[in-house]
């Protein structure tokens, strides 16, 4: 899962990027608020973690430009204002959720993960198909209750098909839901996680729909 960090602590920013990107996430870090704009007007991120404070355009004026814009990303405010008008302010603005500072990472990775269930409706934390179990939080898989040992890769690729199992993503687009901005992607990268997974799960879990890309599907009756 991709995530847009907008947090100008220079202390915070990188125990965040760092802490998020050992739970899994892909983050790109932006510090202030024209940057964090730029960000979401290139599309490709799944959760908004937003600092209120942020120089040149502070966090609620990019959050009434965003929902006046119709995005839709969810949006975690993180604050030190921990007034409660602060709180009603950033909700009625349109943030998803609102945690103040100084706060507990896992809390905060909870909060990401039950945002993305939120915007996928998928309101249980594991995902299924078929005798596959995908557990986002605890970064664990199973195959007819056997666990599978998968690399982090892997296991954000598998992830990603699994969000919408049947629905074709292109490699463009697991590139994009995989990898931050600053992280060097191999052109064959995708294919050869793929190639792994289908090692791994067995080889008709993934099909490629030629031209197009990959989806999740249940295999049938041997």
């Amino acid at each position: 899962m991709r995530i847009l960090l907008a947090e100008d602590d220079p202390m915070l920013g990188p125990g965040l990027e760092r802490g998020l990107g050992m739970a899994g996430f892909a983050v790109d870090w932006v510090r202030d608020g024209v940057e964090a704009q730029t960000a979401l007007e290139a599309g490709g991120h799944e959760v908004l973690v937003l600092d209120i404070g942020l120089p040149r355009q502070d966090g609620l004026q990019l959050l009434r430009w965003l929902r006046a814009d119709q995005h839709d990303i969810p949006v975690l405010v993180v604050s030190a204002r921990d007034g409660v008008n602060d709180r009603v302010t950033g909700l009625n603005l349109g943030a998803d959720d609102y945690l103040t500072k100084p706060f507990d990472l896992d809390e905060l990775i909870a909060r990401v993960h039950a945002l993305a269930r939120r915007r996928q409706g998928r309101p249980q934390p594991e995902m299924r198909l078929g005798a596959l179990m995908l557990q986002p939080q605890r970064r664990e898989v199973t195959l007819e209750g056997q666990p599978v040992q998968l690399s982090p890769r892997e296991f954000d690729l598998l992830a990603a098909l699994m969000e919408r199992p049947g629905h074709v993503l292109s490699r463009e687009q697991l590139e994009q839901r995989l990898y931050s901005w600053q992280d060097e992607v191999a052109s064959n990268a995708i294919e050869v996680h793929l190639h792994h997974l289908r090692r791994k799960l067995g080889a008709a879990w993934i099909r490629n729909v030629r031209g197009v890309g990959y989806k999740l599907v249940e295999p049938g009756p041997a």
